[in-house]
């Protein structure tokens, strides 16, 4: 099914420059009803040309994806609850003002976390990221507001670590593969796979163009593997993820029993915050637009991605980008998202009515 009036909206972005590469795919449960690419890896003529194929930098499409997933697994095999506290997991996590932290916290932003910590300037490896998280500032009582945080977020990555005895990335794969396993999608994309990866930053620091190697300095310190960023993966991989929770939210998946489901997808009662556990949830002012139902659920990557689920109609939406090629400071993809995902809702409407007029 073609959808023209969000393909305009793609287009616009990659007239204004807005990000040189772009796949979408928008699908049911059942699978994509509509995908396509747009644009090349860098705004060189000579780049190689998007593929419906291409894989991105997915960012913290990762937290929704990977961290969330591998938290209800753990939950359904009760080795763990939304309601286990930081310092049962890590003694080293101590102090009255952060005391009853919980999964739960982490997962919805609460937990009293500052956003952004640059651990990488000091720090490398687990050995060290641990101890500089327990002792990480609190900036407000647990609960009491959502400020999204990687920092959370890099903690809760190594909680999971701790309690299931494995990396998150070999977590995440057999999780993977006890479901789709396939498109890949996944961490640390082997060196083969990374001329296939559209690129991300022109950095310096880091030998030039990144590509195929994480984006986030955090996660690349913690060797491309963190609770936060790091997984790589086309749009019909995470197409596959999306089809997935839209079936959990009716029968038992590989990912979580409906009940499950529905527990993460519901808002919290934290004042002021829009965040379910691990999901963000759909708001007039979110980046799905304004014509998803309110109980869509959905999150966006720094690199220029987006996830967004309306399971009551049966609908997923994924936009991958680079919007950070060449620079991170490039923000004029921002307003596209919720262009575009209104475009999408146009299109099927009136598809619909088409179809209608011809019965």
């Amino acid at each position: 099914m073609p959808c023209s009036r969000a393909a305009q909206v793609i287009q616009d972005g990659l007239d204004a420059r807005a990000f040189p590469a772009c796949v979408c795919e928008v699908g049911r449960a059942n699978g994509p009803v509509w995908s396509e690419a747009w644009g090349r890896f860098t705004y060189d003529a000579d780049a190689p040309r998007v593929l419906t194929s291409t894989m991105f930098d997915l960012a913290s499409l990762t937290k929704v994806i990977a961290t969330t997933s591998i938290v209800m697994g753990l939950v359904q095999r009760r080795v763990l609850s939304v309601d286990t506290r930081v310092a049962d997991v890590f003694a080293g996590w101590r102090g009255a003002d952060r005391d009853g932290v919980t999964v739960g916290h982490l997962l919805d932003h609460s937990a009293g976390l500052p956003a952004h910590l640059r651990l990488w300037e000091h720090s490398r490896g687990r050995d060290a990221y641990l101890p500089a998280l327990l002792a990480a500032p609190m900036e407000c009582a647990p609960g009491t507001a959502s400020v999204y945080s990687d920092v959370g977020f890099l903690l809760l990555g190594l909680l999971l670590e701790a309690v299931d005895g494995r990396r998150l990335d070999a977590q995440w794969e057999a999780l993977w593969a006890s479901g789709p396993g396939e498109p890949w999608l996944g961490y640390r994309p082997g060196a083969a796979a990374r001329p296939l990866i559209a690129p991300t930053e022109v950095t310096p620091s880091r030998g030039g163009l990144v590509q195929g190697v994480v984006h986030d300095e955090n996660a690349e310190a913690l060797d491309g593997v963190a609770a936060h960023a790091g997984l790589f993966g086309s749009a019909a991989a995470v197409g596959a993820f999306a089809s997935a929770i839209l079936r959990s939210f009716h029968e038992p998946t590989w990912l979580a029993t409906p009940a499950l489901m529905r527990t993460f997808a519901a808002g919290r009662s934290v004042p002021g915050s829009s965040r379910a556990l691990g999901w963000d949830t759909m708001r007039p002012t979110s980046s799905c637009g304004t014509r998803l139902f309110p109980t869509a659920i959905g999150h966006t990557g720094f690199t220029g991605t987006s996830l967004w689920i309306d399971w009551e109609r049966d609908l997923y939406f994924v936009l991958l980008t680079n919007r950070v090629h060449p620079t991170r400071e490039n923000e004029t993809f921002l307003p596209y998202r919720a262009r575009f995902h209104d475009a999408v809702m146009d299109d099927l409407r009136g598809h619909a009515h088409r179809q209608a007029s011809r019965a």
